[in-house]
């Protein structure tokens, strides 16, 4: 297990950006958790949205009064093409579940369950890859942790075999916390909470650029500012479905000739299949020097990502699959017209023609954003609804709120 340093937020900082009501709200749920100890782990520090919410929502913990820290798992690249497999399967792909698979993954959950040390009274354990550390930690008696699995992937339609190995895990929790009710196995065996994520609008990620400022980051990456700009920030993954943007482009394209596409990702260090699938993208692409495939290896980070998204005429999240699709907050949070994939947590943040557009294919993709070019003032007023959207439900505070509210309940449970 690896600490990782979050370092210091203040929720002060949100007064202006949130509703009083939240405030007032938070600081009456942190009241009687002061000094609690609270330990979140997943599989990595880098990359994904996991690791971009934890950056911000620990350091809001502590400055409330609780004692929130981070490890994340130590592991070798077999593992992660094992949880990789299992991240697949949850979404719907079959995975072959070998004894190999399984010592795999359970002998890894061991090592890094038997490094914890301390008493805490409050463990959130993210995602499949550390789910079954619970099976080898100790109970502690009348100082009892109350663990908590989260789970960030649209499981609605998961390999049946490979869920039916994980539910064994899953119940040993205290409760079970996924983004959508419909996420939830039948038979899950645990209280239930339906948590969304959050994204923090005073990360560089969603920090407010001025257009001079986006223009010029965004024009060192080649990118002609004067033409449109078609986006998508996600990982390097099949259920992104960057071909199928690439698709949808280039249908847009022919009738808008200027259009330029830049797919931007994030390598993790969980998700050895990107390399791969990078690889394929860049063959899919071609010799187009109008789209631009760009990641943290051309010096990509969370300020040119913010400056692309600013800048984009069109944020595009085409997913076949998606847990919540952070990329969509964001992209609203910064009235930018959003284009997405009417699948798993994206229609939580869209209202289909109200604060953006949900499509099922490439072609519809396309007739959006064709759309959205053709009426550029109509696109804008549509965005900014899907920023005052953002604003009352997935911002960081709001998702604070949350978790002091359950550590509240956990609490009650156990008085």
């Amino acid at each position: 297990m690896r600490d990782i340093n979050v370092g210091h937020k203040f929720l002060a900082d949100y007064q202006s950006i949130i509703f009083k009501d939240l405030m007032t709200e938070i600081r009456e749920l942190a009241a009687p958790l002061q000094g609690r100890r609270v330990l979140h782990v997943n599989a990595t520090s880098f990359g994904g949205g996991v690791a971009e919410i934890l950056y911000t929502l620990l350091p809001l913990m502590n400055d409330v009064g609780l004692q929130a820290e981070w490890q994340v798992l130590t592991a070798d690249n077999e593992f992660f093409n094992v949880t990789k497999s299992f991240h697949n399967g949850l979404q719907g792909a079959p995975v072959e579940l070998t004894g190999k698979v399984r010592s795999t993954y359970e002998d890894v959950n061991r090592r890094n369950a038997a490094q914890l040390s301390g008493h805490y009274d409050f463990v959130v354990i993210h995602d499949p890859q550390p789910c079954a550390m619970r099976a080898w930690t100790a109970t502690d008696g009348e100082a009892a942790t109350r663990w908590i699995w989260r789970c960030h992937i649209d499981t609605s339609t998961p390999d049946r075999a490979l869920y039916d190995y994980l539910l064994p895990f899953i119940r040993r929790y205290d409760r079970a916390i996924y983004t959508m009710a419909d996420y939830a196995p039948d038979g899950l065996g645990i209280p239930l909470e339906v948590v969304p994520p959050a994204i923090d609008p005073l990360a560089p990620k969603n920090m407010t650029l001025v257009p001079d400022d986006a223009h010029y980051i965004v024009r060192q990456f080649g990118i002609d500012v004067d033409r449109p700009l078609l986006l998508q920030v996600s990982r390097f993954d099949p259920w992104k479905d960057p071909l199928g943007v690439v698709d949808a482009y280039r249908l847009v394209k022919a009738r808008w000739p200027e259009v330029q596409l830049a797919l931007i990702g994030s390598m993790a260090s969980d998700d050895p299949e990107g390399w791969e699938y990078l690889e394929k993208l860049h063959r899919y692409v071609g010799g187009d020097p109008d789209v631009y495939v760009l990641s943290n290896l051309d010096n990509i980070g969370s300020v040119e990502v913010n400056a692309f998204q600013s800048h984009a005429a069109v944020v595009l999240q085409k997913s076949t699959r998606e847990g919540f699709g952070l990329t969509v907050s964001e992209g609203l949070w910064k009235a930018r017209p959003v284009v997405a994939g009417n699948v798993g947590g994206i229609p939580l943040q869209i209202e289909d023609g109200v604060t953006g557009f949900l499509v099922d294919s490439s072609a519809a993709c396309a007739e959006r954003c064709l759309e959205i070019l053709d009426r550029p003032e109509w696109a804008r007023s549509m965005a900014r609804k899907g920023k005052e959207h953002v604003r009352e439900h997935f911002l960081t505070p709001r998702l604070l709120r949350d978790y002091l509210r359950i550590f509240n309940e956990l609490l009650a449970d156990g008085a």
